[in-house]
Order: C-alpha cells, then sequence, then structure tokens
C-alpha cells in the first residue's frame, strides 16, 4: 500500500524531493551514482537497473560482500548493465532525485527499503536494504537479469542477508 503525498513516514517531501535523512552516507552516494548512470545510458528517469548499478559503482563493504559470495566482481557487473540498459542516444536527460524523476518501481523500491530499514530497527536506508528490496521485488528487471543466467532471486536475498550480518559483526 502505497504511503501518502507529504507524509512524515514518507521517503519524500511534499515537493516530490527525496528525505536525505532516510539515507545513510553510503546509500546516498549509491543513488547519486544511480543518477548519473541513468544520465549516461541515456534514460529519462532513474530506474531500479540504475540503482543496482549505483550500488555497484560505489560498493560499500556489505555490497562487496555480497559481489565475493556471488563470486562477481563489481565493475564487471556494472559494465554488463550499462552494457545491457544503454539506450541509442546523443542527450543526456536533465535528472534529479525527485519523485517525477523515478520510475514507479523505483520509488517502491526506495519505499520498500525504507520500511526494511525500520523493520530492523533503523531510521536511515542502507546499501543493502535496497539491494535486498530490489531483489524481494516482484518487478525486478535486475532479477530477471539475474535469472536468465540462473541464479533466483531468493538465492541473491540470502546472499546480501549474509553480508548483512558479516558486515554488522565486523563493526561490533
Amino acid at each position: 500500500m502505497a504511503t501518502p503525498e507529504g507524509s512524515v513516514d514518507d521517503i519524500f517531501l511534499p515537493g516530490g524531493r527525496l528525505r536525505l535523512d532516510c539515507f545513510n552516507e553510503a546509500a546516498f552516494r549509491a543513488l547519486n551514482e544511480a543518477l548519473r548512470l541513468a544520465r549516461e545510458t541515456h534514460w529519462d528517469s532513474v530506474r531500479s537497473p540504475h540503482v543496482f548499478m549505483g550500488l555497484l559503482a560505489v560498493p560499500d563493504a556489505s555490497v562487496r560482500n555480497w559481489s565475493e559470495r556471488l563470486q562477481a566482481d563489481p565493475s564487471t557487473l556494472l559494465d554488463q548493465f550499462q552494457e545491457l540498459f544503454q539506450q541509442p542516444s546523443e542527450e543526456e536527460a536533465v535528472l534529479i532525485l525527485s519523485r517525477e524523476f523515478l520510475s514507479d518501481n523505483v520509488i517502491r523500491l526506495l519505499r520498500d527499503a525504507y520500511s526494511r530499514a525500520r523493520d530492523h530497527g533503523r531510521s536511515k536506508i542502507t546499501p543493502v536494504d535496497l539491494l535486498i528490496s530490489l531483489f524481494a521485488s516482484p518487478y525486478s528487471i535486475v532479477a530477471d537479469c539475474f535469472a536468465r543466467i540462473g541464479m533466483r532471486a531468493d538465492k541473491l536475498i540470502e546472499l546480501a542477508q549474509m553480508a548483512e550480518h558479516t558486515s554488522r559483526t565486523e563493526k561490533n
């Protein structure tokens, strides 16, 4: 169920801008990279593959741990997704981190990640919240891409949860 516009519990401010206080520094960096990559691949909005590419472009410890468990290099995965989602165009779109420039799937993804963070007792979304929410979405094109090579979403989520647990225990 969608959160009412302007709600204190929503990740958007009433004007549509993202509430920056809902993201930790690493997650915010990944979103900025997603925005940059959406422009670079010539899309007119930020889509879920761009969020995934953003996570790969500036991987924090949990995303690096997840990719190691997957036996994949983040930069190689990033290159593959950039190639896969490149649009044929010469123009770069004007995009900002605002609701109007985010696909419905990305809006749902961000809200799910915020809900997951809060369910885990945190007030800020982390990169692993984004990663897990990305694969948990029934509409995830990124999960579909992995499914085509035999990697199911539930396994990707399990690896991300293991990475999250490892990351948390290393901090303590």
